[in-house]
Order: C-alpha cells, then structure tokens, then sequence
C-alpha cells in the first residue's frame, strides 16, 4: 500500500476549494454574508478598508485549507477500502461541522444570524471536501 501524499494533487485540490470558497461566498452568499457581518451598515470608506485588510486572512484561509487537504489526503491513502468520497463526508460530518457550529454560536454571531450562518459555512465546506476528494482521486 501507497502511503505518500501527492503533494502536487493537494496543491491542486486546495485551489479548487479555494475558487469554490470564493464563489460561494462572494457572488453565491456574498450578501447575505455581507449582512450577516455588518457589511453594508459600514460607510463605504470603512468597506474599502475591510477589503483591502483581507489579503492576511485569506492567506491564513489558504494555509488551513492546505492542512484539511493534507489530511484529507493522508486518510485517503491510510483508508484504501473506503470511497473518497464517504472519507470527505465524515470528516466534515465529524469533524468540520461540529467545529463551525461552535464557532458560529459561542464566537458573537447575532441569534438571528445561527442557522444562516451555520448553513452557509457548512454548505460551502462539504462542497470543498467533496472537491477535495474527487481532485485526491484523480490524481
């Protein structure tokens, strides 16, 4: 059994699921998590200024995508019987979606804003892992 990582596939796969991230949060959800932050009750000086303050924080995105993908990565070739596919699934069910929900219900977020919120985050990240895993795959 194969146990390394391509590491060349996980490179591929972290820009996939950034791109997903991008487009699911930007012209998919970009409004709605635009309102859920407070966004538009922002002058538009503050707005650009919150733009241009993000580049630190997508790094830091780009950098724990890369280590969920490398784990991810990791189980596929540890777990050869099991279908990618259900390995992206229960780590997000068991490990992904757990995390979000508390982030999102002790980290501030507004009472009406929960279930938005939460739905959001975890829709994109299942999209990400199951991206993640068919790039894994193919590779």
């Amino acid at each position: 059994m194969d146990t390394n990582i391509n590491f060349l596939a996980v490179l591929v796969a972290s820009i996939v699921e950034f791109a997903i991230g991008a487009i699911w949060y930007m012209p998919v959800f970009g409004k709605a998590w635009g309102e859920i932050h407070g966004f538009p009750k922002l002058s538009k000086a503050d707005q650009k200024k919150a733009q241009k303050e993000m580049m630190p924080m997508l790094v830091v995105q780009f950098v724990g995508t890369v280590v969920t993908t490398v784990v991810l990565a990791k189980l596929i070739v540890l777990l050869p019987n099991y279908s990618v596919y259900t390995l992206a699934l229960m780590a997000w069910i068991g490990f992904v979606v757990p995390v979000q929900v508390s982030a999102v219900i002790f980290g501030g977020t507004a009472p009406k804003w929960v279930v938005k919120k939460i739905s959001i985050m975890a829709g994109a990240s299942v999209l990400c892992l199951l991206a993640a895993a068919m790039v894994l795959q193919a590779y």
